[in-house]
């Protein structure tokens, strides 16, 4: 514990009371083009990469292809999900950022205003794959709008400026 009569003690517990206070959520509005921003880049990454993949082995294509009274293709459902990861992975563990949230200047940040650990990246993106988790942002308060995948691992969606 710090000795309070010690002048080069820095005062930690009101440092991080103002770095929070600064922090302002992003909306609901731009959470939604987020997604959307998000959702178009992940599926230009898959099909841009089937596209080359499948200029060299044409093959492919018939494992993307659905049994024909198959409800929905496993392999396209796995690949969406690698791509997700391509896609979430580096650009919010390296940057804080997506395309999406360039757009609507936002960035991810863990609790405290820093920039998110490799876990929480990791554990955002694991989380996106729950059924239906983009609707759970709708069940949370006016003051932060935050969907399971930023409470699960416990980080933010904050406005840039």
């Amino acid at each position: 514990m710090s000795d309070p009569n010690n002048p080069y003690d820095a005062p930690q517990a009101q440092v991080r009371a103002e770095r929070i206070a600064q922090l302002v959520t992003a909306s609901r509005s731009q959470r939604l083009v987020n997604l959307l921003i998000d959702s178009l880049a992940c599926t230009a990454l898959l099909l841009g990469s089937l596209s080359v993949y499948s200029a060299f082995d044409p093959t492919v294509l018939k494992l993307l292809q659905p049994e024909p009274n198959a409800p929905w293709n496993p392999t396209m459902s796995l690949m969406m999900l690698v791509a997700q990861f391509v896609y979430y992975v580096p650009m919010e563990g390296m940057f804080g950022v997506t395309l999406g949230k360039l757009v609507t200047s936002t960035r991810v940040v863990d609790e405290q205003g820093r920039p998110p650990s490799w876990g929480q990246v990791l554990g955002r993106t694991a989380a996106r794959q729950i059924p239906f988790e983009p609707i759970t942002i709708l069940f949370t308060g006016a003051e932060r709008a935050a969907a399971w995948h930023d409470r699960l691992p416990k980080t933010l969606v904050v406005r840039a400026r």
